[in-house]
């Protein structure tokens, strides 16, 4: 029995009766979340390593003591599991996002001020709560250093830059897709890649309202939203405000982005507690019950809860080739 699509089919096993039968099933359309592609976009090798070394370079910070890994470590779902990240100069203001698929954001950082991934390079860079590091310093440090000249020739020829160093980074972060995330292979046809439950999950994730911010390949990521649409998050957490908690409203001064922020993406969400920009939800359940509280306006029962969130958990991807080929994760590391 074969059940034919305009797309690529997927071929299963199923049983029928005891006997096993073959069937052809067609990839999911008209989803309001697509699959990440299967691998990620091609960068030449060189580069890609070379934007790995870099990656966890503590010559790029003020003390020499922090490097991009120490906020966003990849056996650790591209985060610290940290409610605040520490930096160079302590702590800083907001929890870290994940690294991995932050190329297809399409800003970066909760407030959404750095449009491109070589900005957010030096941004964090030159931070002085983040790195604390200082551009020329460091291209001094690493043109003394023969590795990084000979490896800078082969990339630029300009040579060792801070624009050619942000770039190599930048290049490097586009290779971190997770791949192959059980939710994505159901997308692509695999009906036995999710439980009943996981399904159920999902159909709730939709029905609640979840996915008019969290959809497209990114799972959110690709626009901003205030955070309390209906009820005050900030009054009810119990804490003062601290000026991160402004969101937007410290770029633009308008008062309509007090409290906005970008909507962050659920790729990996089950691996990289604590959530929200202040680290205030220490566990994924919780946050989807005060995402249906504050952002939907609905009261959401303990079981609906624990559906949305097994339904989360399959959207955890693979750790990209390039992060196990240059030995940023413990072997084995899946």
């Amino acid at each position: 029995m074969r059940f034919k699509g305009q797309h690529a089919i997927l071929t299963l096993l199923i049983c029928l009766g005891g006997q096993a039968v073959a069937i052809e099933a067609a990839p999911l359309v008209d989803e309001p979340i697509s699959a990440l592609p299967e691998q990620a976009p091609y960068i030449p090798s060189g580069m890609v390593k070379l934007g790995a070394l870099l990656f966890a370079e503590k010559r790029l910070s003020g003390n020499r003591q922090v490097a991009c890994t120490s906020c966003h470590d990849f056996a650790n779902g591209g985060d610290d599991g940290l409610p605040k990240s520490v930096g160079a100069g302590g702590m800083m203001g907001t929890n870290a996002p994940t690294v991995y698929n932050s190329s297809l954001n399409f800003t970066q950082f909760w407030d959404g001020r750095s449009a491109t991934l070589e900005d957010q390079v030096s941004i964090a860079v030159l931070s002085p709560v983040a790195m604390g590091g200082d551009w020329g310093v460091i291209v001094k440090a690493l043109q003394s250093d023969p590795g990084y000249a000979e490896a800078f020739r082969k990339e630029f020829k300009e040579g060792i830059t801070k624009e050619t160093i942000s770039r190599a980074i930048a290049d490097f972060e586009r290779t971190l897709i997770t791949p192959n995330a059980r939710f994505d292979k159901f997308l692509r046809g695999d009906a036995l890649a999710l439980s009943n439950r996981e399904k159920e999950g999902y159909r709730k994730f939709k029905s609640y309202g979840c996915v008019a911010c969290h959809q497209g390949m990114n799972v959110g990521g690709n626009m901003f939203q205030t955070m309390g649409v209906m009820g005050n998050f900030f009054k009810d957490r119990g804490l003062a405000e601290l000026k991160p908690d402004f969101g937007r409203f410290n770029l633009t001064k308008q008062e309509t982005d007090r409290h906005v922020f970008k909507v962050p993406s659920l790729r990996n969400v089950a691996r990289t507690a604590p959530y929200f920009h202040d680290g205030s939800a220490p566990t994924l359940k919780g946050a989807v019950r005060t995402m249906a509280k504050y952002q939907l306006g609905r009261a959401i029962s303990e079981e609906d809860a624990g559906l949305i969130t097994e339904f989360l958990e399959t959207l955890n991807g693979e750790i990209p080739a390039s992060v196990k080929a240059a030995g940023l994760v413990p072997p084995g590391a899946q």
